[in-house]
């Protein structure tokens, strides 16, 4: 089944929107705009967003507002963000970005080859993440249904007969589960900084090929 997740494109520059769905359209990724940091919050907030290609410096919300707000809210706060900037990278908005978990920062103009090496990276791997979270989720629906049913068996026979009760047996699975997961949100993050290196390579390999 096609992911409903989409990429959401936050820019004041309608040249600068166009640039970027021109680079990623061949990726086939579900692409969305904003043109405003308030109109980015509120297509975040309505769901479904998988990755932010934010600008840095926007009238009124700034893109580090859009990623500080994301940040303090639960259903918002581990969506990948790449930061767009056309004035240099110094030092403050380097260690700020970072210290607020943004993925990456790439400088304007763009270079097409190396930006969708980064998207399909981070995409993919909290595309991942997601569908993870949901399969732990309906397991663990299923395997509470389970020991209900077993809960009310054994309190209609009156005893246990020796058998892991309820109670053990969820908490024993639920720390699997957890387990699980959290390799695989470590994997996630090693994407993250491999889409860095691997999107470096890339743009350099690009680049000679086109030499």
């Amino acid at each position: 089944m096609p992911s409903e997740a989409k990429i959401l494109l936050v820019d004041d520059h309608e040249d600068t929107l166009y640039a970027l769905e021109s680079a990623l359209a061949p990726l086939g990724y579900h692409l969305t705009r904003a043109t405003s940091g308030e109109a980015a919050l509120k297509e975040v907030l309505r769901g479904q967003v998988g990755l932010l290609l934010l600008d840095v410096r926007m009238p009124g919300v700034s893109g580090l507002d859009v990623v500080r707000y994301m940040r303090g809210v639960e259903q918002t706060q581990h969506i990948p963000v790449i930061l767009l900037t056309g004035f240099g990278l110094d030092a403050e908005l380097t260690a700020a970005a970072f210290r607020l978990g943004v993925a990456d920062l790439v400088m304007k103009p763009i270079d097409p080859w190396s930006l969708r090496t980064k998207v399909r990276y981070l995409f993919d791997a909290h595309e991942r993440a997601h569908a993870l979270e949901r399969e732990v989720r309906e397991l663990r629906a299923r395997l509470k249904d389970r020991d209900d049913r077993d809960d009310r068996g054994a309190r209609g026979h009156g005893h246990t007969g020796g058998r892991v009760v309820p109670a053990q047996r969820e908490r024993t699975d639920d720390d699997a589960l957890d387990d699980a997961l959290d390799d695989v949100k470590h994997d996630v993050k090693g994407d993250v900084g491999d889409a860095r290196d691997d999107a470096r390579h890339d743009a350099r390999d690009g680049a000679n090929d086109r030499a």
